[in-house]
């Protein structure tokens, strides 16, 4: 079987010409669609974060040290830095169902032997190679909104979807946390593996490919709902492909592609600062054991569905689909929620569950936004999925550097009385800083428009 023929989108079909029947089709289709990669994408995150729950049985068992976790822990996002880059700009062209769902397999699998193993080097090459599958799920999510939902009413659906990293770790911190108290940090990687077949195959009955492939009219034409024209700077008659590519290159030329990416990459410093270290840094400087500290953080989570879910129809309702206001508003309250669970001192439970809560909420929106809604917003959508690609390699190399300078600033430890102690306070300033510098960054975009 050829791969590539596999993987390519169908042929556009004739435009069916009954509005009824096209009313019905559209309706039926978003039905299926939106929960489907919604959940599919929240179980993507189940094998992208059993890591984070097993690093302290990793490192008190000496299996692994906090150097060489942080290697392995880089390795997944370099993968998917450079996997989101190519997959972002190949999803514009191939049949996203198919590409969806093959990625989820494949991570699955690769969890399920990892499980099975404890070499470092077979680790690190592994959760490389995992990264780069899971770079399937983003630009088929992505480019399956922007295909199947319009302009002002994107921010909501796009709301909506963005729960799904909230409903992935809500369930590792949660289900896999308690897995691996029990089983042992196998049970980490066992787990989300066995979990991830099912959905994949779940996931493959319910996704479509392009509305035009069913002979549905583009989503602008339905909706009615068509941004600031954009130019296509290639035109080569009869290649749609070729004019698509001409303007996927085209964005690059735009300097709020660029502002955003980099404000994407310092959010995702901070992101994957708590969800790769914050168990961790919960058990470590705050004294909570394994399975309180991944509940901790699945509030986090779950307070993040709402957030993501808060900011699409805030931002869509009362300001018209502007996302820099309350993309400023959340990131000033996401910062002081920074500030409280740091710095407050130890033994404040409920202050410190209240401020994750919050952190939660606030993170969540931030992230549909600076990631993913408002560059698709001020973007071309016939280049959707190499807008994502590109956010995707900034930002993941943001995440990775994270690892590596996370594990130089929190040392090796010193022992005192028998005990190993790690210092946080360095580490904590440049998770903050980075939140810092992608609001101010974000805000500077606060007049551009979006494109068709």
């Amino acid at each position: 079987m050829n791969p590539f023929k596999f993987f390519s989108t169908g042929q556009d079909k004739p435009v069916i010409q009954d509005p009824k029947q096209v009313d019905e089709l559209y309706r039926k289709n978003r039905r299926c669609i939106l929960p489907a990669i919604t959940f599919g994408y929240g179980s993507y995150y189940t094998c992208r974060l059993a890591l984070s729950v097993v690093k302290k049985p990793l490192i008190d068992n000496g299996i692994f040290t906090v150097t060489q976790i942080g290697t392995i822990g880089a390795a997944i996002f370099f993968g998917y830095a450079f996997g989101k880059l190519i997959n972002g700009f190949l999803a514009d062209h191939l049949n996203l169902r198919k590409l969806f769902a093959t990625g989820l397999l494949c991570s699955a699998i690769i969890n399920l032997v990892m499980g099975s193993v404890g070499l470092f080097w077979v680790f690190t090459i592994l959760w490389g190679l995992n990264g780069w599958f899971q770079s399937f799920g983003a630009p088929s999510s992505m480019v399956t909104l922007a295909n199947w939902f319009g302009n002002h009413e994107r921010g909501r659906y796009y709301g909506i979807w963005s729960t799904a990293h909230s409903i992935g770790e809500g369930i590792t911190f949660v289900g896999t946390a308690a897995m691996v108290s029990c089983f042992g940090w196998r049970a980490g990687f066992l787990t989300p593996g066995l979990f991830c077949i099912v959905v994949a195959t779940v996931v493959f009955t319910l996704m479509r490919d392009r509305p035009r492939t069913l002979g549905l009219p583009a989503i602008a034409d339905w909706k009615r709902d068509h941004g600031v024209a954009v130019e296509v700077p290639v035109k080569t008659s009869g290649h749609e492909h070729a004019d698509t590519v001409s303007l996927q290159f085209s964005v690059f030329k735009r300097p709020a592609l660029w502002i955003l990416a980099i404000a994407s990459a310092c959010m995702y410093i901070t992101r994957y600062a708590i969800d790769s270290w914050g168990i961790f840094y919960l058990q470590e400087a705050k004294g909570y054991s394994l399975v309180e500290a991944g509940t901790i953080l699945s509030l986090n989570t779950f307070a993040g569905i709402l957030g993501s879910v808060a900011y699409g129809f805030i931002s869509d309702k009362l300001f018209n689909a502007r996302r820099p206001p309350v993309t400023l508003m959340y990131g000033l309250v996401e910062i002081l929620a920074l500030v409280v669970i740091f710095f407050v001192p130890t033994g404040n439970n409920l202050i410190v569950i209240a401020a994750f809560i919050v952190y939660g909420f606030t993170l969540s929106g931030l992230l549909a936004v600076i990631a993913g809604l408002f560059p698709m917003d001020i973007m071309p959508k016939r280049a959707a999925g190499a807008v994502i690609g590109f956010m995707g390699i900034i930002s993941y190399f943001g995440a990775a550097i994270q690892e590596h300078v996370s594990a130089h600033l929190i040392g090796s430890g010193v022992m005192i009385e028998g005990v190993k102690h790690y210092d946080f306070s360095k580490v904590i300033i440049f998770w903050i800083g980075a939140s810092v510098v992608s609001m101010l960054l974000a805000a500077s975009l606060w007049r551009v428009k979006p494109m068709d």
